[in-house]
């Protein structure tokens, strides 16, 4: 991942704020959900890893990946669409290090999205 690339997307910001001109309620909202939803989906995806269950780790990774693209978190989507791709084409093989990495950008995204609160 490139840690030059912003953390979050700022035009997606900007369009989620569009839709509810005058104050950010919409916003919070949004990103109140994504809070309190993307450590479940993380924990989902080290519980699945740990189980050899791929089906539910794609499953989880392409959750996060969704939720990502709707708030410009677009490292993290990348994180979590490259840790999908992977676990499609090669099943768990080789992505014991997923779960750290998609916490750790996380970690970068909740930063970001805490300061718009």
């Amino acid at each position: 991942m490139s840690s030059d690339s912003p953390v979050l997307d700022p035009e997606a910001i900007s369009s989620l704020r569009e839709l509810s001109p005058g104050d950010d309620t919409f916003l919070k909202e949004i990103i109140q959900i994504f809070l309190e939803d993307t450590p479940a989906r993380i924990n989902d995806a080290r519980a699945t890893l740990a189980a050899g269950d791929a089906v539910a780790f794609i499953r989880a990774a392409h959750t996060i990946k969704g939720s990502c693209g709707n708030l410009g978190a677009e490292r993290l989507r990348r994180t979590a669409e490259r840790v999908e791709h992977g676990a499609r084409k090669n099943g768990l093989v080789g992505l014991e290090n997923a779960v750290a990495e998609l916490e750790a950008e996380f970690a970068s995204v909740r930063t970001a999205l805490s300061a718009l609160l």
